[in-house]
Protein backbone atom coordinates (compact mmCIF):
# COMPACT_ATOMS: atom_id res chain seq x y z
CA UNK A 1 0.00 0.00 0.00
CA UNK A 2 1.22 3.67 -0.20
CA UNK A 3 2.04 5.59 2.94
CA UNK A 4 -0.85 8.10 3.60
CA UNK A 5 -0.16 11.21 2.17
CA UNK A 6 0.46 14.56 4.19
CA UNK A 7 0.78 11.94 7.16
CA UNK A 8 4.38 12.76 7.78
CA UNK A 9 4.20 16.47 7.25
CA UNK A 10 1.40 16.86 10.08
CA UNK A 11 3.09 14.90 12.36
CA UNK A 12 6.37 16.97 12.05
CA UNK A 13 4.91 20.48 10.76
CA UNK A 14 3.13 22.60 13.53
CA UNK A 15 2.63 25.07 10.71
CA UNK A 16 0.39 22.21 8.84
CA UNK A 17 -2.31 23.18 11.07
CA UNK A 18 -4.78 26.07 11.59
CA UNK A 19 -3.21 28.85 13.69
CA UNK A 20 -5.08 28.32 16.55
CA UNK A 21 -3.92 25.11 17.58
CA UNK A 22 -3.39 21.53 16.62
CA UNK A 23 -6.98 20.30 14.68
CA UNK A 24 -7.63 17.00 12.72
CA UNK A 25 -8.18 19.13 9.46
CA UNK A 26 -6.15 17.64 6.25
CA UNK A 27 -4.81 14.32 7.68
CA UNK A 28 -7.04 12.13 5.31
CA UNK A 29 -9.56 13.48 2.24
CA UNK A 30 -11.04 11.78 -0.12
CA UNK A 31 -7.73 10.84 -2.02
CA UNK A 32 -5.92 9.78 0.74
CA UNK A 33 -8.40 6.80 2.36
CA UNK A 34 -6.00 3.88 1.03
CA UNK A 35 -4.39 1.64 4.11
CA UNK A 36 -1.06 2.98 5.32
CA UNK A 37 1.61 0.32 5.71
CA UNK A 38 1.93 0.70 9.51
CA UNK A 39 -1.71 0.46 9.90
CA UNK A 40 -2.42 -1.96 12.70
CA UNK A 41 -5.06 -4.74 11.44
CA UNK A 42 -8.21 -4.97 13.63
CA UNK A 43 -10.44 -6.62 11.07
CA UNK A 44 -9.12 -8.51 7.95
CA UNK A 45 -9.81 -11.25 5.79
CA UNK A 46 -7.68 -13.91 7.94
CA UNK A 47 -9.13 -13.11 11.06
CA UNK A 48 -9.63 -10.14 13.70
CA UNK A 49 -7.50 -8.30 16.83
CA UNK A 50 -10.54 -7.91 19.07
CA UNK A 51 -11.47 -8.66 22.51
CA UNK A 52 -14.78 -9.29 24.60
CA UNK A 53 -15.03 -5.93 26.86
CA UNK A 54 -16.00 -8.08 29.68
CA UNK A 55 -14.64 -11.35 30.78
CA UNK A 56 -17.62 -12.56 32.92
CA UNK A 57 -19.73 -12.15 29.35
CA UNK A 58 -19.41 -14.90 27.05
CA UNK A 59 -18.56 -13.58 23.26
CA UNK A 60 -21.53 -14.21 20.76
CA UNK A 61 -19.93 -12.49 18.22
CA UNK A 62 -19.18 -14.61 14.93
CA UNK A 63 -16.25 -14.08 12.15
CA UNK A 64 -16.40 -16.05 9.19
CA UNK A 65 -14.75 -15.34 6.00
CA UNK A 66 -13.47 -12.05 6.77
CA UNK A 67 -16.74 -10.58 8.16
CA UNK A 68 -17.04 -9.97 11.95
CA UNK A 69 -20.98 -10.42 12.95
CA UNK A 70 -21.85 -8.64 16.30
CA UNK A 71 -23.97 -10.71 19.05
CA UNK A 72 -27.32 -10.46 18.89
CA UNK A 73 -27.10 -10.29 22.36
CA UNK A 74 -25.48 -7.16 24.57
CA UNK A 75 -21.64 -7.62 24.69
CA UNK A 76 -19.01 -5.24 23.16
CA UNK A 77 -15.65 -6.21 21.42
CA UNK A 78 -12.64 -4.10 22.25
CA UNK A 79 -9.18 -3.41 20.95
CA UNK A 80 -6.60 -4.89 22.67
CA UNK A 81 -4.48 -1.66 22.50
CA UNK A 82 -5.59 1.94 23.70
CA UNK A 83 -5.11 5.09 21.65
CA UNK A 84 -5.03 8.90 22.23
CA UNK A 85 -4.72 10.15 18.79
CA UNK A 86 -5.61 8.39 15.79
CA UNK A 87 -6.76 7.43 11.95
CA UNK A 88 -9.41 4.38 11.78
CA UNK A 89 -10.83 3.03 8.99
CA UNK A 90 -14.11 0.49 9.48
CA UNK A 91 -16.29 -1.09 7.01
CA UNK A 92 -19.53 -1.82 8.10
CA UNK A 93 -23.06 -3.00 7.09
CA UNK A 94 -26.54 -2.69 9.11
CA UNK A 95 -29.36 -5.25 9.31
CA UNK A 96 -33.16 -4.37 8.73
CA UNK A 97 -35.30 -5.88 11.68
CA UNK A 98 -37.96 -4.18 10.99
CA UNK A 99 -38.79 -2.13 14.22
CA UNK A 100 -40.43 1.04 12.55
CA UNK A 101 -41.47 1.56 16.10
CA UNK A 102 -38.52 2.05 17.70
CA UNK A 103 -36.07 3.22 14.90
CA UNK A 104 -32.89 3.36 17.60
CA UNK A 105 -33.13 -0.54 17.93
CA UNK A 106 -32.63 -1.57 14.17
CA UNK A 107 -28.99 -1.96 12.86
CA UNK A 108 -27.82 -0.27 16.69
CA UNK A 109 -24.14 -0.55 16.60
CA UNK A 110 -21.80 2.17 17.61
CA UNK A 111 -18.19 2.98 17.67
CA UNK A 112 -16.65 4.51 20.69
CA UNK A 113 -13.86 6.19 20.79
CA UNK A 114 -11.74 5.68 23.87
CA UNK A 115 -14.98 3.89 25.10
CA UNK A 116 -16.57 7.70 25.75
CA UNK A 117 -17.84 8.91 22.54
CA UNK A 118 -19.83 6.95 20.43
CA UNK A 119 -19.62 7.61 16.20
CA UNK A 120 -23.31 5.63 16.14
CA UNK A 121 -24.37 2.91 13.76
CA UNK A 122 -27.71 2.87 12.97
CA UNK A 123 -30.20 1.58 10.33
CA UNK A 124 -30.90 5.21 9.06
CA UNK A 125 -31.49 5.21 5.40
CA UNK A 126 -34.22 7.23 3.88
CA UNK A 127 -34.64 9.39 7.12
CA UNK A 128 -35.66 13.07 5.85
CA UNK A 129 -32.97 15.40 7.40
CA UNK A 130 -35.95 17.38 9.10
CA UNK A 131 -36.66 13.92 11.25
CA UNK A 132 -32.94 13.01 11.83
CA UNK A 133 -31.78 13.03 15.17
CA UNK A 134 -28.45 13.30 16.65
CA UNK A 135 -28.46 9.69 17.57
CA UNK A 136 -28.93 8.10 13.94
CA UNK A 137 -26.02 6.92 12.18
CA UNK A 138 -22.90 9.25 11.45
CA UNK A 139 -24.10 11.11 14.66
CA UNK A 140 -21.58 12.17 17.71
CA UNK A 141 -24.43 10.24 19.74
CA UNK A 142 -27.17 12.70 20.97
CA UNK A 143 -24.25 15.84 20.36
CA UNK A 144 -24.13 16.16 17.25
CA UNK A 145 -25.88 15.16 13.79
CA UNK A 146 -23.83 14.55 10.26
CA UNK A 147 -23.59 17.48 8.59
CA UNK A 148 -24.59 15.69 5.59
CA UNK A 149 -26.96 12.34 5.53
CA UNK A 150 -24.95 9.81 3.21
CA UNK A 151 -26.11 6.77 4.74
CA UNK A 152 -26.72 3.80 2.37
CA UNK A 153 -29.81 0.93 2.70
CA UNK A 154 -29.33 -2.18 4.91
CA UNK A 155 -27.22 -4.87 3.72
CA UNK A 156 -25.28 -2.52 1.68
CA UNK A 157 -21.68 -2.27 2.83
CA UNK A 158 -20.17 1.58 4.32
CA UNK A 159 -17.09 3.07 5.90
CA UNK A 160 -16.26 5.27 8.64
CA UNK A 161 -12.49 7.13 8.19
CA UNK A 162 -11.94 8.52 11.31
CA UNK A 163 -9.11 11.54 13.00
CA UNK A 164 -9.42 12.10 16.67
CA UNK A 165 -7.11 13.90 18.41
CA UNK A 166 -7.88 12.99 22.28
CA UNK A 167 -8.83 15.65 24.59
CA UNK A 168 -6.28 17.15 26.57
CA UNK A 169 -5.84 17.46 30.31
CA UNK A 170 -3.40 19.93 33.01
CA UNK A 171 -3.25 17.05 35.75
CA UNK A 172 -7.19 15.99 36.30
CA UNK A 173 -8.60 19.43 34.54
CA UNK A 174 -8.98 19.16 30.95
CA UNK A 175 -7.71 22.32 29.01
CA UNK A 176 -8.89 20.98 25.21
CA UNK A 177 -11.86 18.91 24.34
CA UNK A 178 -11.36 15.75 22.03
CA UNK A 179 -11.74 16.66 18.05
CA UNK A 180 -12.36 14.61 15.45
CA UNK A 181 -12.79 14.68 11.50
CA UNK A 182 -15.51 11.97 9.91
CA UNK A 183 -15.99 10.70 6.59
CA UNK A 184 -19.09 8.60 5.90
CA UNK A 185 -19.09 6.78 2.66
CA UNK A 186 -16.33 8.95 1.40
CA UNK A 187 -18.06 12.20 1.95
CA UNK A 188 -17.32 14.45 5.15
CA UNK A 189 -20.00 14.66 7.94
CA UNK A 190 -18.03 16.13 10.92
CA UNK A 191 -15.29 18.44 9.91
CA UNK A 192 -12.83 19.09 13.16
CA UNK A 193 -15.79 19.03 15.78
CA UNK A 194 -15.13 19.53 19.16
CA UNK A 195 -16.61 16.57 21.37
CA UNK A 196 -17.60 18.47 24.16
CA UNK A 197 -18.22 15.74 26.54
CA UNK A 198 -18.54 11.92 26.81
CA UNK A 199 -21.57 10.50 25.18
CA UNK A 200 -24.62 8.30 26.11
CA UNK A 201 -23.24 5.75 28.10
CA UNK A 202 -19.48 6.30 27.48
CA UNK A 203 -16.24 6.28 30.72
CA UNK A 204 -15.95 9.33 32.06
CA UNK A 205 -13.43 11.73 30.22
CA UNK A 206 -9.62 11.71 31.63
CA UNK A 207 -6.11 12.45 30.36
CA UNK A 208 -5.44 7.98 29.73
CA UNK A 209 -5.85 6.81 26.74
CA UNK A 210 -8.69 4.15 25.77
CA UNK A 211 -9.49 1.41 23.74
CA UNK A 212 -12.01 1.39 20.51
CA UNK A 213 -15.31 -0.56 21.63
CA UNK A 214 -17.24 -2.29 18.95
CA UNK A 215 -20.44 -2.23 20.51
CA UNK A 216 -22.64 -5.12 20.81
CA UNK A 217 -26.33 -3.72 20.76
CA UNK A 218 -28.58 -6.72 20.30
CA UNK A 219 -28.10 -6.63 16.44
CA UNK A 220 -26.25 -8.38 14.25
CA UNK A 221 -24.40 -5.73 12.51
CA UNK A 222 -21.27 -6.88 10.09
CA UNK A 223 -17.82 -5.86 10.26
CA UNK A 224 -15.39 -6.01 7.85
CA UNK A 225 -11.84 -4.18 6.86
CA UNK A 226 -11.05 -2.43 9.78
CA UNK A 227 -7.54 -1.07 10.70
CA UNK A 228 -5.70 1.73 13.26
CA UNK A 229 -2.56 4.15 12.99
CA UNK A 230 -1.52 5.61 16.00
CA UNK A 231 -1.09 9.63 15.67
CA UNK A 232 0.67 12.61 17.38
CA UNK A 233 -1.17 15.82 17.14
CA UNK A 234 1.05 17.87 18.80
Amino acid sequence: MKPLPLLAALLISPSAFAADGVTTKGVIGPESMERPENATLLISEDGHALVPEKDDIPSKWVFEDGVLTASPKWDSLVTKENYSDFRLHVEFNVNDNGKTDNPEANGNSGIYIQKRYEVQILNSFGVSEEDYKASYCGSIYKIKKPDQLVCKKAGEWQSYDMVFRAARFDGDKKTENARITVYQNGKLIHDDFEIPRKTGAGQKEGPEPGPIKFQGHDNPVRFRNAWIVPLELD
